[in-house]
């Protein structure tokens, strides 16, 4: 309620009469009265709450910055008005929200995205260039329970904690359990992935860790939570059942935020909400069929590495695949393909450079990109169903998932531009105050985000 609403709210009842007692003259002066000292509080309130902070607030109970960084997959930008979500936008209110969403990297999947959140770095830099994939030198398969170190480059955050001699605690995050440089994945602080642990109890444990004595409480702590990219595959963006699963997830947001209060810790922890990717509705009339396309070049199933939202095809090293992108290409824009002209097929270095996804030899060389809502598949199985799906190109606001930052160092009420996820790496460190590894960040997004420290 702004002043001039406090204004119309209290305006007092007046009367003509003089036949009449002063009690009602005397009741004027006191609602009078009441209304200026409510509008006076009220304005003092106000600006205090909305007066800038010029720089970061200091601690008042922990001896040095910890950050819980929290993932809840396939939040699609919006989904926060979907429903009341009361304890997000606590974060938002008194935190500092990416206006129009946070941008993931291509392709927007599950696994590249949230290894590239903790590593600052594109897909081809780190290694996990897609959910499934090949090393092309041995031809073994990587699948989202790779563990082995030789997959996944670069160094994630929690390792980047304990190089600079402190202690990082996971409760699932795709790369966590991997032993890789100087992380153990100690049991007391990494968490193995088992789908079926209640989110409660994932919160719970996080907040037992705020009963350690204060300097062994670990400065950097994710969670993770399935919701809603799990209802959204299997119903699309605009259920009902994601909407549950909304507000499901602000009230574990609660559940957290309640349990630091109640230690607390509130005021000293610093928050960031993340998502990984957005989702966007699917259905099965918008198809594009590789075996369409024979009569220009076949396209056979042992090429194709991955359909959809992300074509992926390598044929073998005797055909040219600059000849194969030719002729696929030629049946796609002549008119006789069905949604042909939904489907663009690139040499995977000829690919726009904003996706960042051509510098790596595990990335097949042929690439294609489908619009928004379409998927590629190789022939026709006579199915109609629809539902949800993620991996297209991040230009797509569909994609865009949140980022909301709560703490001593974000400001309120702040609103910054859409960013790309690699920036949170280096975000991280800054908050931390930690050394942090190469990587594709920027060095000066954290100064245009954070308040200085005090």
């Amino acid at each position: 309620m702004d002043t001039k609403q406090v204004e119309e709210v209290s305006t007092p009842f007046i009367t003509s009469s003089t036949s009449h007692s002063n009690k009602p003259t005397l009741l004027l002066k006191l609602i009078t009265s009441m209304s200026l000292i409510s509008a006076i509080i009220f304005s003092l309130l106000f600006f205090s709450l909305s007066e800038p902070t010029t720089t970061s607030r200091p601690l008042k109970k922990l001896p040095h910055p910890v950050v819980i960084l929290i993932s809840s997959d396939g939040f699609r930008f919006g989904y926060q008005f979907k429903t009341p979500t009361p304890n997000i936008h606590r974060l938002i209110t008194n935190g500092t929200e990416a206006i129009t969403g946070l941008i993931p990297v291509f392709p927007t999947l599950t696994f590249p995205n949230h290894y590239s959140i903790v590593t600052g770095l594109y897909p081809p830099h780190h290694g996990i260039i897609n959910n499934f994939f090949y090393d092309p030198i041995t031809g073994d398969k990587f699948t989202m329970a790779s563990h082995q170190s030789k997959w996944w480059l670069g160094q994630p955050l929690w390792e980047t904690v304990v190089n600079n001699g402190l202690s990082a605690a996971t409760y699932f995050w795709p790369g966590s359990e991997v032993i890789k440089g100087s992380w153990t994945c100690p049991d007391e602080f990494c968490k193995h992935y088992n789908g079926s642990v209640h989110f409660e109890d994932r919160v719970d444990s996080v907040l037992d860790y705020f009963d350690l004595p204060v300097d062994q409480i670990p400065v950097f702590m994710t969670l993770y939570f399935e919701d809603p990219d799990h209802q959204g595959h299997q119903v699309g963006p605009d259920d009902d059942e994601v909407t549950q699963a909304v507000s499901r997830i602000d009230g574990i947001i609660g559940r957290l935020i309640n349990g630091l209060e109640k230690k607390g810790f509130f005021d000293d922890v610093t928050i960031i909400m993340v998502g990984d990717h957005g989702m966007v509705a699917t259905c099965d009339q918008k198809l594009v069929f590789l075996d369409d396309l024979a009569s220009w070049v076949e396209i056979k199933t042992n090429w194709v590495h991955s359909y959809t939202p992300l074509l992926a095809i390598w044929p073998p090293s005797n055909y040219s695949y600059a000849d194969v992108v030719a002729k696929m290409n030629e049946g796609l824009s002549s008119g006789k393909v069905e949604n042909g002209n939904k489907l663009k097929v690139f040499l995977k270095e000829d690919l726009p450079e904003r996706l960042h996804y051509a510098d790596s030899d595990r990335i097949p060389p042929i690439i294609g990109l489908v619009h928004e809502g379409y998927k590629v598949e190789q022939s026709r199985t006579g199915n109609k169903e629809c539902g949800g799906a993620h991996g297209y190109d991040n230009e797509f606001f569909s994609m865009r998932t949140i980022f909301i930052g709560h703490g001593p160092q974000f400001a309120r009420g702040k609103k910054v531009p859409s960013f790309e996820n690699v920036e949170i790496y280096n975000l991280i460190t800054s908050i931390l105050n930690i050394k942090g590894a190469p990587n594709n960040g920027s060095d000066s997004f954290s100064q245009s985000v954070l308040l200085p420290n005090a």
